[in-house]
């Protein structure tokens, strides 16, 4: 272990050298601001919705602090696997020839975290721009499906390109497709090497660059070579070319300057896209969509065209198909709406917003590659853009085109749920874990992101002059009604649906972070009876995977110190807690009653001293879910446990199910 540490330190004198030297990049540079103290908090407390916040903002996610840690170390020293699982996926680098991944499993607490640490994939963390860059390197490769539309001819080569690419990435391509969005074929100089543009083309196209610039069987020279690239880098105002050409003799110096220009080029195809795609998207009455005509010799080089409609509640769904049929070329992607007429009210207009695209990007999604390869029409020329329906909320299919685009995600918590299914649909794991992510982070049961809609507010009931809900009583009145963006209920069913793990294990903390609101639910049976359901030829013996988890987490809520026997111990012989019990064991393990209400109120996730500074030893009384009075909230949540335990007993014995 000496010797280990030894060699750590060794790594990164070596590796500071480098850095001094201006070799290398720091990519762990000291951050002190607000920000990055805030998330190093969250990270230490293992606070999920606060890192997803933060990493959404912005907050640089491998800065360190003034005594040298980064978000990854302290995640993996205090134990937070999920956090550190978040980190990755996030983009926190753990390069294994990195000295802050190695000292990341070093001090990782349990064997679980250093696992995980060891068997990332290099590829997703230091370059988390790895699948988008790959993607657009093959471009220069792939026949199927054809996405080309422009053929740059030399001599004896050709190279079948993107006018998309090209403009967002040259100035003078820009400008050159600006004036002439109609070329197909451009004929390349004589007097520049075949193989000069073949090395620029590779720039371009995010690839690597060869080390051999010239080939055994190349009938030019080197300098020739070197002389057309020098030529083609003023020409198409390419500025850092020359950088990466010369740095083609340092591993670990070309790796980092590729990884620049990746993420220069997401910056230059994320600008153009939004002065492009999301610059001429249109918003047109549904019933005239059929009224679109876009040609292919348009300005932005759109060569499809997407469609989503707005979802409205109370609109009419004979409204869209009886007065105009869709044309031929409509592919709905996924199940139609649920939509319902409410009598008496008057029938809005329905709203479609049309996104004018670009194949090259679509083809990211196995489904839209899987149509752009077949017989279908979506496939062949028309005389105009054929128009894709796409089965989601506008706003859902900007996410979508975003990621494809530029492979950035952000995911407010409100279009989570149906992103999740939308990116299922269309095949883009990626996108669906980062949905999953946002509702399981943002939407934790341990933080107030993600508030009950299910039921009224205290404040709510009090207010209408009735009373709390029940298991409500002895909770602080909460000061005003929030509302939930998402239904548990459907996370729940998500999961199931897509097999997301990660949301079910969600659910099920949630759950039980309030089941008081939610035992006594006809729904809430109902989903305990479809989870029983889902176990085929279910035994009389078997368990229940959903209330397992419930009691799992419900046991974690309340962080009890004794289970089985130990539980037994503190039951009178009716069986009741025991106050004197309780004392007894907080004595027995050297605490006094006002550390045991802190911990408790810790536990529980609640401000500390939440009735007022009476509240620590005030001689404050505390109300139990079947209103019961005791002195502090340790033996509370004692008894709520067991009350709660027992409602879930005869939950399942009204539905005569054993578990």
């Amino acid at each position: 272990m000496v010797l280990r540490k030894h060699e750590l330190e060794a790594k990164l004198k070596d590796d500071n050298q480098l850095i001094s030297s201006g070799v290398l990049r720091n990519e762990h540079p000291l951050d002190l601001s607000q920000q990055f103290a805030d998330f190093l908090m969250a990270c230490r407390h293992g606070d999920l919705a606060q890192c997803q916040e933060l990493i959404t903002a912005g907050v640089n996610i491998n800065g360190k602090d003034k005594y040298d840690y980064t978000p990854l170390v302290i995640a993996s020293l205090c134990g937070h696997y999920e956090l550190v699982q978040l980190l990755l996926e996030s983009g926190a680098l753990a390069d294994p020839d990195s000295f802050e991944r190695e000292r990341a499993v070093y001090n990782a607490l349990n064997n679980k975290i250093r696992n995980l640490l060891l068997s990332y994939d290099y590829s997703k963390t230091a370059d988390p721009l790895q699948p988008w860059s790959s993607h657009i390197t093959s471009l220069l490769v792939r026949d199927t499906p054809k996405t080309a539309d422009i053929t740059l001819s030399a001599a004896a080569d050709s190279f079948h390109l993107h006018k998309f690419l090209l403009s967002s990435r040259s100035p003078y391509f820009r400008r050159k497709f600006a004036d002439a969005p109609e070329t197909e074929t451009w004929k390349l100089s004589s007097a520049i090497p075949v193989e000069a543009f073949r090395v620029v083309l590779r720039y371009l196209y995010l690839g690597e660059i060869p080390r051999d610039l010239v080939g055994p069987r190349s009938t030019v020279s080197e300098e020739d070579v070197f002389k057309g690239i020098d030529k083609l880098c003023k020409q198409l105002e390419l500025d850092k070319l020359w950088e990466a050409v010369l740095s083609l003799t340092d591993r670990r110096l070309a790796r980092q300057r590729h990884q620049d220009e990746v993420q220069r080029a997401q910056s230059q195809v994320e600008a153009f896209f939004r002065d492009t795609v999301l610059k001429h998207k249109i918003v047109v009455d549904t019933r005239k969509v059929n009224d679109i005509k876009w040609p292919h010799d348009n300005a932005i080089f759109a060569n499809c065209i997407l469609q989503a409609d707005e979802f409205q509640g109370d609109q009419d769904q004979d409204n869209d198909t009886d007065s105009n049929e869709q044309p031929a070329a409509f592919i709905p992607i996924g199940l139609p709406r649920e939509e319902s007429a409410q009598n008496g009210r008057p029938q809005k207009t329905r709203k479609s917003v049309l996104f004018p695209v670009h194949k090259a990007f679509l083809i990211r999604s196995p489904y839209f590659e899987t149509m752009f390869s077949s017989e279908f029409k979506e496939a062949k020329d028309a005389e105009y853009l054929h128009i894709i329906k796409v089965d989601c909320i506008p706003e859902v299919l900007e996410i979508i085109l975003t990621f494809l685009y530029t492979e950035k995600a952000d995911c407010p918590l409100e279009y989570a749920l149906d992103l999740l299914y939308t990116a299922d649909m269309l095949f883009l794991d990626k996108l669906k874990t980062k949905a999953a992510i946002a509702i399981s982070t943002l939407g934790s049961g341990t933080s107030n992101a993600l508030v009950d809609r299910t039921h009224h507010s205290n404040a709510a009931a009090a207010k209408e002059g009735s009373p709390p809900p029940d298991g409500a009583v002895g909770r602080e009145i909460e000061t005003e009604v929030e509302v939930e963006p998402i239904n548990v209920y459907d996370v729940i069913r998500a999961a199931w649906d897509l097999n997301v793990q990660r949301l079910e294990e969600f659910a099920a903390r949630y759950l039980a972070s309030r089941l008081e609101d939610y035992i006594d639910e006809q729904e809430f049976h109902d989903l305990i009876q479809e989870s029983a359901s889902r176990i085929k030829e279910r035994q009389e013996t078997d368990t229940i995977e959903l209330l397992d988890d419930i009691r799992y987490y419900l046991s974690e809520r309340f962080r009890f110190r004794f289970d089985g026997d130990g539980m037994d111990a503190l039951l009178d012989e009716d069986g009741e807690i025991n106050a004197a019990a309780v004392e007894g064991l907080a004595i027995a393990e050297g605490e006094n009653a006002a550390h045991a209400q802190e911990i408790a109120v810790e536990a529980a996730g609640k401000p500390e001293g939440g009735g007022g500074e009476e509240g620590n030893g005030g001689g404050e009384n505390f109300v139990t879910l079947d209103g019961e009075v005791v002195e502090d909230e340790f033996a509370s949540d004692a008894i709520n446990y067991q009350i709660l335990l027992r409602k879930i007993d005869a939950m399942l014995e009204r539905l005569k199910l054993d578990a």
